[in-house]
């Protein structure tokens, strides 16, 4: 058993058995990580007003024990607050940059946090996410789930660019390990 928890929560329809939390699910735990996965039904009628309070609702019970990272995906990322009250590192897939509740929580955050995202997903703003971190992965063509037009292969190197980021961000300021 690791000696280190990683808190995986998933997007609106984007569950934590999809290709990227698969693939950083595994760098995890390739580099010492027990990987709490967070699974939910998002209400159909949930809107951005009641959006935050939900996220919380959901994570908070995972968080009742240990928790050394978190692995959010875009509705996911209304859990950084949660990050930036307990001082977690992060890790941020598609995270919602154009919510101000999302960016305030990010940008009081004092532990580092790795933001990904692309530049054909309406949701990412890349100035944003440069501003708030110094540890940026924006992936130039990729959509809301990081997937790019044409051949498949060029999504499947996408999941590997992620990979790789996330675990050069854990190796040196993301945890410490």
């Amino acid at each position: 058993m690791a000696d280190r928890r990683a808190v995986l929560i998933p997007g609106r329809g984007y569950d934590t058995r999809a290709p990227l939390f698969a693939y950083v699910g595994e760098a995890l735990r390739r580099i010492g990580f027990d990987t709490h996965e967070i699974t939910w039904q998002v209400p159909s009628d949930l809107g951005a007003d009641r959006a935050g309070p939900w996220v919380a609702e959901q994570v908070a019970p995972a968080l009742a024990g240990p928790a050394h990272l978190l692995v959010g995906k875009s509705l996911g990322s209304f859990a950084a607050p949660f990050a930036a009250d307990r001082v977690l590192p992060a890790v941020w897939l598609t995270p919602l940059l154009r919510r101000a509740d999302v960016t305030e929580a990010l940008a009081r955050a004092t532990a580092p946090f790795l933001l990904v995202g692309g530049t054909a997903d309406a949701l990412w703003d890349g100035t944003e996410a440069r501003r708030l971190s110094p540890h940026v992965l924006e992936v130039d063509g990729a959509d809301h789930s990081l997937l790019m037009p044409g051949p498949l292969a060029r999504s499947a190197e996408v999941l590997g660019m992620v990979c790789t980021a996330v675990e050069e961000f854990l190796g040196g300021a993301g945890s410490g390990g």
